[in-house]
């Protein structure tokens, strides 16, 4: 296999004899080169000494020396510049776009590597790692913890840079569409993302000031007051107010609602239902509590928890849907659902703004507020405990959750510093 030839290469795991080319020249690796996971030769700026002479260029790896015209790389001149084919079988010469003709090395993945991974790529149990994990030295284990941390951020940095675009740039509105996506908790975030980008945020700041027209405009929007959403026997005298509100807004500016079959319902606890976390959106967007300055200049992580913290407005508190009156509570987010806007969307949003405007001190504000936070509990974090990592922080428990989604999941064990140990492992 092509992949574990390259982590051959990569970590020297080279037969104990004297290395030739195939046409028996002596073979030096002074450096194997900087793996590439991205398109071009497998390794670039490898140091070798062929035959004697020092060569300074690129590696090539494959199963089969001819799976080079198989990939086509006699035709590409980003492969002239290679200095050496490796194969686990030689079976024809190659040659590059420019006519010279690479020397070439036979080389094995050893059999304890080879079953090892097959190890990995089959054991039911997760993580299928589980057995050299807690013999791992702490500095190994927090490295790559660290490194998983700042890739989950990077990940979704991305995410923030399509509603930057999506938004022409406004910060203020990015915010608002990452914070929304995260009142989903998962189950409608995706509902919660596409209303809030369909949100007319100028029609919203005309109406700030006033609480009903601000929900009517939230509900109006989410398709919930819309005549199919409600029965007939739910729509009360709130609801009558919200769709009359609404229905000369959305004349007045030209609004389109998303429809109310997005929103799910089945297998949620009340507090979760979409009425109520439209209403805490709203309490915080009328109250200006979720202006992106604001977020940006507060001093600590109790004044970020101070901004977050959201009530849903009188009728809620004795509703959660229409026309359903239930005992009044005041539907005010606890103090975990606190600590889940923080991870998935205060810290990500000063990592973006602050890789965007060469910020460096708001990245490391995200760092420190997620090592801050304690770390979350779900299936993820209690599989690694069992293994013998316990996540300290929330930003132990997103690496976590970024290793199993990244890595585990798709059994991606060659780039995972665990997996490299494990394969690596003497006994």
């Amino acid at each position: 296999m092509e992949q574990l030839l390259h982590f051959t290469w990569k970590y020297r795991y080279f037969p104990p004899q004297q290395l030739t080319t195939s046409d028996g020249k002596e073979v030096e690796i002074i450096d194997v080169g900087l793996h590439n996971h991205n398109a071009g030769p497998d390794f670039f700026n490898a140091k070798i000494r062929i035959g004697g002479h020092l060569w300074v260029g690129n590696v090539e790896i494959h199963d089969n020396s001819s799976d080079w015209y198989r990939h086509g790389h006699e035709k590409d001149p980003a492969y002239n510049n290679t200095i050496l084919h490796i194969a686990t079988v030689i079976d024809r010469e190659v040659v590059t776009q420019s006519g010279i003709r690479v020397p070439q090395m036979q080389l094995s993945v050893p059999e304890t590597i080879r079953l090892r991974y097959e190890q990995l790529q089959h054991d039911e149990l997760f993580p299928p790692c589980y057995r050299i994990v807690p013999k791992l030295p702490s500095i190994v284990r927090q490295a790559w913890l660290s490194a998983l941390t700042t890739e989950r951020f990077e990940q979704k940095t991305l995410r923030i840079h399509n509603y930057l675009e999506r938004t022409q740039g406004d910060w203020e509105r990015t915010f608002f569409v990452a914070l929304a996506r995260n009142f989903g908790f998962g189950v409608n975030s995706e509902a919660f993302e596409m209303w809030a980008l369909n949100l007319n945020f100028s029609a919203l700041g005309k109406h700030r000031d006033n609480m009903e027209q601000v929900e009517a405009l939230f509900f109006g929007q989410a398709g919930l007051l819309e005549p199919d959403a409600v029965p007939d026997d739910r729509r009360d005298n709130y609801y009558a107010l919200l769709r009359r509100e609404y229905t000369f807004l959305k004349n007045k500016f030209g609004l389109n609602a998303i429809p109310a079959s997005s929103w799910r319902m089945l297998r949620l606890r009340p507090q979760n239902f979409p009425c109520v976390r439209l209403s805490q959106l709203a309490d915080l967007y009328y109250r200006r509590k979720v202006d992106f300055s604001r977020i940006l200049a507060a001093p600590s992580i109790a004044d970020l928890r101070t901004l977050l913290t959201a009530t849903a407005t009188p009728y809620w508190q004795t509703h959660y849907t229409f026309g359903h009156e239930a005992p009044s509570s005041p539907k005010t987010l606890r103090s975990s659902s606190l600590d889940l806007l923080m991870i998935n969307t205060i810290a990500p949003l000063l990592f973006a703004y602050g890789r965007n405007h060469s910020m460096d001190n708001l990245c490391d504000r995200a760092f420190e507020l997620l090592e801050s936070i304690r770390a979350e509990h779900n299936y993820i974090t209690r599989s690694w405990e069992k293994a013998g990592i316990e996540a300290k922080s929330a930003a132990d428990s997103q690496a976590l959750i970024q290793l199993k989604l990244s890595y585990c999941d798709r059994r991606d064990c060659l780039r995972c510093r665990f997996g490299a140990e494990y394969l690596k492992a003497k006994s």
